[in-house]
């Protein structure tokens, strides 16, 4: 890793800040005043690093790349098996292998609360009663970056964020997720009268990084990003579940449907894909064994897409990846498949094909009156159109499996396949293997977003990945074939603020250990 003790280092500074709430209403951004006062720039600059700090890549004096390396790229995105650093990093022994890492998964939570909730906190009050489509706007954000940290660690401090008087106590996820649902109500009721008002209405679309600066697409994305939320919590709260669910289906704007119809983080206006910075220029940033094991078993075009081929040495021309916790201590992976994004990709947040996987489980779930085969195939069409694949006909006759994995190195590392579905939809199979195709086919279109894959993975076991080889989790509270299932709050809470690190595990209602399952984390599919 690229600096990684003076990284770590810097995380820690910031986390002792960040731990103290009383001191959250700072404004560590670098935004001056004369920045705010041009035109709408009070509301748009604000709402510019918020964008930025989902996938997260703000500067904020400290430079750029490393912080989302921290939270996201060292523990989600190898968590939800799309990829694995090629270096020994740790000398071999770290996250990969449960040997977790507090300066790597504390990042999340103080750069979230050090940096964009207080712009969020700060454009709500701004734009209240002056701005009302920034408002709405303000809101969606809201909820896209905060259910990122909630899925994260479980209970967060959100309703009495920046309240003292409220101690600023911790929320339950089911809170959380309670508080999403009426954000996103405020949200498309106060676009939707913006709208009705002002129908040619474009104010926002010179700060808009994310959509066409259309408050439509905006919309799309509330709604969209509602059956996220919902069908996450289809176990535990299925009535609900189902009920938030069919207000977005049925809300006049829409979802998220045409493969060109992307929530992404656009290169377009300074900002940089910081996976593009790890990938090409760190060199920690290789194909995973799962994908390796599906996307070759089913000799998916996406494939050549995602990844290069090796680049030297007996692969040389081959896909091949790394299986997480072998503990490696040498570099002998890095000739293997690197990914192909670049600084210049678009960082891709949600997609049509994700939106149509949700509709397909919902239809099998019987929420809807859809069919869930062709949701399905349609999810599986708008991914291929998504990077101009355009004849997927023969991919959805499929029968192809997985492949076994075999490791380029070590024999002790190779393990049979574990996903056990073909691309084909097959009717008459039962609900569970109906579900894994659906949420494997669903895994493989979201890549690279390892945030939302691993969330979706922890849910339904799906797709089913390969196990530790090494579990060095501490008192071995993380099962091994279980898989992680959170990251602790940060180690900093603890020493800084005792009584809040007390009052977020008591709001998590097991020990703060990676082994334990959030509130929508229920270990069963119905």
């Amino acid at each position: 890793m690229k600096k990684i003790i003076g990284v770590i280092s810097i995380v820690f500074l910031f986390l002792s800040c960040t731990s103290d709430f009383k001191d959250i209403n700072t404004d560590k951004s670098g935004i001056t005043d004369k920045d705010l006062q041009a035109d709408y720039n009070e509301h748009g600059i604000r709402l510019g690093v918020i964008q930025q700090g989902i996938y997260f890549n703000y500067d904020y004096g400290k430079g750029k790349n490393w912080p989302f390396q921290l939270t996201q790229n060292l523990n989600a995105d190898m968590f939800s098996g799309y990829m694995h650093d090629a270096k020994p990093l740790n000398g071999g022994s770290h996250n990969s292998d449960y040997n977790l890492q507090d300066g790597w998964n504390s990042a999340m939570w103080g750069h979230t609360y050090e940096y964009i909730f207080p712009q969020i906190y700060q454009s709500e009050n701004a734009t209240r009663s002056r701005m009302p489509a920034f408002f709405g706007i303000t809101k969606i954000l809201k909820v896209e970056v905060m259910h990122r940290v909630t899925d994260y660690y479980g209970p967060i401090v959100y309703s009495h964020f920046a309240d003292p008087e409220g101690k600023y106590t911790p929320d339950a996820q089911k809170e959380v997720y309670e508080a999403f649902f009426c954000e996103l109500d405020t949200a498309t009721a106060v676009l939707s009268d913006y709208i009705s008002q002002h129908e040619d209405a474009s104010e926002f679309a010179r700060f808009d990084i994310l959509m066409d600066g259309k408050y439509t697409s905006w919309m799309k994305f509330a709604n969209s990003l509602r059956m996220r939320l919902a069908m996450r919590m289809a176990v535990v709260s299925p009535e609900k579940a189902k009920a938030e669910f069919m207000k977005a289906l049925s809300n006049e704007y829409g979802v998220l449907r045409e493969a060109d119809e992307l929530v992404a983080v656009s290169t377009g206006s300074g900002y940089t894909n910081p996976l593009g910075e790890i990938n090409l220029v760190w060199n920690e940033a290789y194909m995973s064994a799962p994908m390796e094991s599906i996307l070759n078993g089913y000799e998916d075009p996406r494939r050549e897409i995602y990844f290069s081929t090796c680049q030297s040495g007996d692969y040389k021309g081959e896909y091949r990846g790394i299986r997480q916790g072998t503990c490696f201590a040498h570099n002998y992976y890095n000739t293997l498949s690197k990914l192909k994004v670049t600084q210049q990709t678009d960082a891709v947040l949600m997609t049509a094909a994700e939106v149509w996987f949700l509709r397909a489980e919902a239809a099998l779930r019987g929420w809807t009156g859809e069919s869930a085969k062709t949701c399905y195939e349609q999810g599986v069409i708008a991914s291929f159109r998504q990077y101009g694949i355009l004849q997927p006909e023969s991919y959805l006759d499929s029968d192809l499996l997985p492949a076994d994995f075999v490791d380029t190195y070590d024999a002790e590392n190779d393990i049979k396949a574990r996903c056990r579905v073909s691309p084909r939809w097959i009717e008459t199979a039962d609900r569970d293997t109906k579900l894994e195709k659906i949420i494997t086919q669903k895994w493989i279109a979201m890549f690279p977003e390892g945030c939302e894959a691993w969330a979706e993975q922890r849910r339904t076991g799906y797709p089913r990945l390969f196990p530790v080889r090494f579990n060095h989790s501490k008192d071995r509270c993380i099962d091994t074939e279980t898989m992680i299932r959170r990251l602790n709050f940060p180690g900093g809470l603890k020493t800084e603020n005792a009584d809040q690190y007390a009052a977020l595990v008591e709001a998590l209602g097991g020990q703060d250990n990676a082994g334990v399952r959030l509130w929508w984390d229920t270990g069963n599919n119905w």
